[in-house]
């Protein structure tokens, strides 16, 4: 059977759908790039906000009109609005996230002892969805209480994974000729609360037992983090990377979010990652129009997120999720307010982000190539990533996906650096 997987929303997904991918392989059936080619479906649906949700219901509807009769519809948007997901055309499996581990042994008939064994080789998802990296789920669910956040009801509480089967997940993409690895999780930061361990500990196991060449971590919650927490960077296998989500820069914001950090921790945590990581990246994610976010207060985050000076980030306008504390509150912001304060934010991150990105022009950096098209009679155009997530493109005569190459930063282009390999 030809199976067609798709996915909206976070890199947990993208994790998910990977480890699908391997059991339907392990299984005997073929992965494929459409939904036209394909006798089944499966998608990983999202609802982070009202956009996502909305462009999860768009997937399947394209999926069906794409000819393929048997879908299969799991995720967070799935698992809020289990009904409306089966009302869908061609929807025949509702699989909710507590049953998502599940989804191919269910489909299937199969006993779920038949991929307890050791996994085949990680080979990349075919289509949109092909990725270089691979993305490795170690933990699943959220025990915070954000006002704002509709993942803790989707996911349910936090669980980490056992280190072994992290271990055997990471060599599988590597034995698959995976030359990155990216941990996530719902909540990555709290990994092995619930059972007396640390991220720290599932970091230095995977770099001592593992013969991984690039380990990423994903989003992390900065209560989670001290600054020893960063001397874990002295092993250059380790992307000087860090996505810390600041969400607003107002304590007085923060504290209706529910957010357990302030102004003044955020600083010192990024004052500390900086002096013990070199060139390293700090990234954020943002929510403009939070309800009671009064003209004072978004001075306040505006004037905070010049001052932190991100490598980059994600600004969302803020979106009621039915069930959430922050959809109850008083003084819900106009939409158009809402967007407005988006832009200003976005402009402040892209300032800071081209700011970062001219520092390291005249450099030669290492690039993983994510991305390679044929380039008319230059030959091949390639897009990857350097270590603290610089993008750079750059041209080659052969395709070099999936390789490791040194390339001399050029000149900055439009959110991309323009490079020449050595």
């Amino acid at each position: 059977m030809k199976i067609f997987l798709d996915t909206i929303g976070c890199r947990l997904n993208q994790a998910e759908i990977e480890t699908m991918s391997r059991q339907f392989r392990v299984a005997g059936h073929e992965i494929v790039a459409s939904a036209d080619r394909a006798d089944m479906a499966v998608v990983n649906t999202c609802a982070v906000t009202t956009q996502a949700a909305s462009d999860s219901r768009g997937k399947v509807r394209a999926i069906a009109r794409a000819g393929v009769s048997e879908i299969a519809a799991t995720g967070c948007w799935t698992t809020l609005q289990p009904k409306e997901a089966a009302s869908l055309p061609n929807v025949k499996y509702i699989i909710t996230n507590e049953k998502k581990d599940l989804l191919v042994s269910e489909i299937l008939g199969l006993p779920k002892e038949s991929f307890d064994h050791e996994p085949i080789d990680r080979v990349p998802i075919p289509g949109l969805h092909r990725r270089t990296r691979a993305f490795i789920k170690v933990q699943d669910g959220c025990d915070n209480q954000c006002t704002f956040c509709i993942t803790t009801l989707a996911r349910g509480e936090g669980r980490s994974r056992h280190i072994g089967d992290v271990i055997r997940d990471v060599n599988s993409a590597l034995a698959g000729g995976s030359k990155e690895i990216v941990l996530t999780g719902v909540h990555l930061g709290s990994w092995g609360n619930d059972f007396g361990l640390h991220l720290r500990d599932l970091v230095k196991a995977l770099l001592q037992d593992t013969d991984l060449r690039r380990l990423r971590l994903s989003s992390l919650e900065p209560w989670d983090l001290d600054a020893d927490f960063f001397s874990l960077w002295e092993d250059a296998r380790l992307m000087p990377h860090l996505h810390l989500p600041l969400q607003s820069g107002s304590d007085s914001t923060l504290k209706r979010m529910a957010r357990k950090t302030t102004t003044d921790s955020f600083r010192e945590l990024v004052d500390a990652a900086r002096a013990a990581i070199c060139d390293v990246a700090v990234t954020t994610d943002l929510i403009a129009g939070f309800p009671g976010e009064t003209e004072a207060e978004f001075a306040e985050t505006l004037g905070f997120v010049t001052e932190m000076n991100f490598s980059g980030g994600h600004v969302f306008s803020y979106s009621p999720r039915p069930g959430t504390g922050a959809a109850r509150m008083k003084g819900q912001v106009k939409p158009e307010l809402r967007k407005k304060r988006n832009r200003i934010l976005q402009e402040s991150i892209e300032r800071s982000a081209r700011s970062y990105r001219e520092r390291f022009i005249g450099k030669s950096m290492p690039v993983l190539w994510e991305s390679t098209t044929e380039y008319d009679e230059f030959g091949w155009r390639m897009e990857g990533w350097t270590g603290n997530y610089l993008r750079v493109s750059a041209t080659a005569p052969s395709p070099r996906w999936n390789e490791l190459d040194n390339v001399f930063l050029q000149e900055m282009g439009e959110g991309v650096i323009r490079g020449e390999i050595h």
